[in-house]
């Protein structure tokens, strides 16, 4: 029986995930590193250190920095991505998601936050969400980063559910894949072949309908 719903917050709540992304695009840049297209699916979800190791990967310099100039990097990503998050504002949210969460509120069902980005406190704040979420996980707590899938396993826990009484809500392939492991139903909200390991698909937010990711949830 469906008790709650979980969400990441870029690219599902809020399109911050393309702050997250110009950031680390201009992090890239200041290193002399052009990054492909490509990375963006792959930059999309995870965490700051996880985020970096992939940036790395691309330029082939993985191994090539300590861990405080590593550290280092990801702060100066930090303070740009938290310089454009201030702009943001109830108007931010993306189309679709207030009436959601408003309609899982008056279906009673509990709702956390499973993000990667420690901002998500704050960007829930601005975008004025924060009477609707019952948990929120502290990324800094967990051990392993998406797709391990311990921050919906913690996610579900703060709810007190079982895997099989949630719907986790993700944009990303690693985000998918971490709710699948973690043995709880998957919404893929970007395109399907992109997502394919999510049990319901919709392009983007416009097509999400409670009663719809709910029926859907009872078929599976």
């Amino acid at each position: 029986m469906l008790k709650g719903l979980i969400f990441d917050v870029d690219g599902v709540i809020t399109d911050s995930a393309t702050y997250h992304l110009k950031a680390w695009r201009a992090l890239a840049t200041s290193l002399g590193i052009d990054l492909p297209a490509a990375a963006d699916d792959e930059l999309r979800g995870r965490s700051r250190m996880d985020s970096l190791a992939v940036i790395m990967r691309y330029a082939g310099r993985t191994g090539q920095y300590t861990e405080a100039e590593l550290q280092a990097m990801a702060d100066q990503k930090n303070a740009m991505y938290q310089q454009a998050i201030q702009s943001m504002n109830a108007d931010s949210v993306l189309p679709g998601m207030r009436q959601l969460l408003e309609d899982a509120r008056q279906a009673h069902l509990t709702m956390a936050i499973a993000s990667a980005s420690r901002n998500a406190p704050v960007i829930l704040e601005h975008l004025n969400l924060t009477q609707y979420f019952d948990a929120v996980v502290d990324p800094a707590t967990l051990t392993h980063g998406k797709p391990d899938p311990e921050i919906y396993q913690r996610a579900q826990e703060l709810l007190g559910l079982a895997a099989d009484e949630v719907i986790s809500f993700e944009d990303a392939p690693a985000g998918v894949a971490a709710i699948k492991a973690a043995g709880q139903f998957a919404v893929g909200i970007g395109a399907a072949t992109t997502l394919a390991a999510a049990d319901y698909n919709v392009p983007d937010t416009t097509h999400l309908v409670l009663a719809n990711v709910i029926h859907a949830f009872q078929q599976a």
